[in-house]
């Protein structure tokens, strides 16, 4: 059985647009209806067996919930904070154990925020009236996630794909499609061929450094420390001089095909990873397939996000040459402070509104180009390359009871986390 996408980019534009311009209007809380509408809309392009997914998210759901999480952020924020802060003075006449307290305790929130809103977004996901779920797990998500960052960071990375996998494994083996439990299969091992491309940049990278300073220094002389030679790169970014006398410092540029490779293969890695899962994921006797291509999809989202943030680059210089138009350069700086009037002509209050409106409207804008430009091409290639085989075991799957929730995915909209789309 292949998916079908049959949205086209035309109309995503206009519904991100008209959408975003209402949540601007309202100070922001249309964004509610603007993720539902969004949603409601990929969903329904994307089509197994052209059978559409539903999306059956309710707005008030999302508004509702999102209050509730501020009310419980606010009071960790306000009142654990506080506890925390006064213990850091009282037993260590400092604040920074505190704040790095406060800091490390928002983390498991932040993991169990993921899974609150995956399974909110499962939850009322139908595909031929059959609705999606996702067991109950959040905490258990929290700290085996936090475990498992722990081991990797200590690992220098090398066991990142063993991370990737069991987390993977522990989401998939809890979601259910009516009665039908998905499985995933495989081992950790299998996800290392994804992480080749960015392990041969790092590698990449990393001779440079041996060869820059080391091999065939840049100071041949070693007439400077590493440190000192850092403090000159820093010295001549600012004010354009080099204190020192570097030996072909060209070679510097040879950096920028570097890092191009790493950006490529952090990519290469995250999609290429979700293909070989994917492939190792069934219920029922239903195997999934993905066909997936890592080039193109790197391609699509280097491309896309380097079209968004360069028209938000210049829509923010735009931003700031109509700000000094209004206020002038000196009161745009004084204002700050609030110790002068505008220069221009209009009052005040009109031109911070005039800037503000175009502040917004510039993100806006970005908002709607990336859906447009990455996240639209993306979902297309992700679901016209994945199949479903052996599909006689969806008879055999019944409905399941409505997954109710009080808090939705408030706590991932609090946390902005993007709780996807």
């Amino acid at each position: 059985m292949d998916v079908w996408f049959v949205g086209n980019r035309s109309a995503l534009f206009w519904l991100a647009l008209k959408s975003g311009f209402w949540t601007v209007l309202t100070l922001g809380f249309y964004r509610f209806w603007m993720k539902t509408r969004l949603r409601r809309w990929y969903w329904s392009a994307i089509r197994p067996g052209g059978h559409p997914l539903e999306y059956v998210g309710d707005p008030w759901e999302k508004l509702l919930g999102f209050f509730i999480a501020v009310v419980i952020l606010t009071f960790y924020i306000g009142i654990v904070n506080l506890l925390l802060m006064f213990a850091s003075f009282s037993l260590f006449q400092s604040s920074v154990l505190g704040y790095s307290a406060s800091v490390v305790g928002v983390i498991p929130i932040w993991f169990y925020a993921q899974y609150r809103a995956r399974r909110y977004v499962l939850a009322r996901t139908r595909w031929r009236g059959v609705r999606f779920g996702l067991e109950k797990g959040a905490w258990g998500y929290a700290w085996r996630a936090l475990t498992h960052w722990l081991v990797t960071i200590c690992s220098l990375g090398l066991l990142w794909p063993r991370m990737t996998f069991y987390l993977e494994k522990y989401k998939t083996d809890r979601t259910l499609f009516g009665s039908g439990r998905l499985k995933q299969g495989g081992r950790w091992v299998m996800l290392y061929r994804a992480a080749i491309p960015f392990a041969v940049a790092m590698m990449f990278a990393g001779g440079l450094v041996v060869w820059l300073i080391w091999i065939d220094p840049l100071l041949p002389d070693g007439d400077a420390e590493f440190d000192e030679i850092l403090n000159g790169i820093g010295l001549a970014a600012d004010v354009g001089i080099i204190p020192f006398t570097w030996e072909r410092p060209l070679r510097l540029f040879l950096f920028i095909p570097a890092m191009i490779a790493m950006v490529y293969g952090a990519v290469h890695y995250r999609f290429v990873s979700k293909r070989i899962l994917a492939d190792h994921k069934h219920a029922q006797g239903v195997q999934m397939r993905s066909r997936l291509n890592g080039l193109r999809i790197s391609v699509i989202y280097v491309l896309g996000t380097t079209i968004a943030y360069t028209i938000l680059l210049f829509g923010i210089l735009g931003v700031l040459g109509v700000a000094a138009a209004l206020l002038g350069f000196d009161a745009m700086i004084e204002a700050q402070i609030g110790t002068a009037d505008p220069l221009g002509d209009l009052p005040q209050w009109l031109s911070i509104a005039i800037i503000a409106a175009l502040y917004l409207s510039v993100f806006l804008f970005w908002s709607v180009l990336h859906h447009v430009f990455v996240t639209f091409p993306l979902m297309r290639h992700m679901a016209i390359t994945l199949s479903l085989n052996n599909v006689a075991g969806l008879s055999q799957i019944s409905q399941r009871a409505r997954d109710e929730f009080a808090e939705a995915e408030g706590f991932a909209e609090a946390l902005d986390l993007g709780a996807a789309i």
